[in-house]
Order: structure tokens, then C-alpha cells, then sequence
């Protein structure tokens, strides 16, 4: 006896999910592993000194403000 159309397409349903859920599986797993293999290859991040170049004076924070607020009403 044959099976019926609704058997195949059951069939032919599970077969498709099982192979995308496996691949997704195995997705999942090279990520993971390329991700802890990078993050043992990176370099430790190099925290940066303050320089007292890169401050903002009074001046600027005041005209960045009045930009700011004007920007704001238009």
C-alpha cells in the first residue's frame, strides 16, 4: 500500500525541520568556537590615559549648549 499524500508531506516535513535544526546546531557551534578562539587570539584592550589636551573649556561647553538649545526650539 502507498502512502498517502498527508503521510508524505508529514514525511517530507520532519525530514526538512531535522536537517535545518541540525544545521542551525552546528551554526551555533562553529560561532561559539570561533568566538572563544578570537577572544584568546585579540590582544588584552589597552586602557587609554587621560590627557589634559582632550578637555573641553568652559567656552566650548557653553557654546555647545547654546547650539544644542537652539537646535532644540527650531
Amino acid at each position: 500500500m502507498q502512502p498517502g499524500l498527508l503521510e508524505q508531506g508529514l514525511t517530507l516535513m520532519l525530514v526538512g525541520m531535522g536537517t535545518v535544526f541540525v544545521f542551525l546546531t552546528l551554526l551555533v557551534a562553529a560561532t561559539t568556537l570561533m568566538s572563544r578562539l578570537a577572544a584568546k587570539r585579540s590582544p588584552a584592550p589597552v586602557a587609554e590615559s587621560p590627557v589634559g589636551d582632550d578637555e573641553v573649556g568652559d567656552d566650548e561647553v557653553a557654546a555647545i549648549s547654546a547650539a544644542i538649545i537652539r537646535h532644540r526650539r527650531r
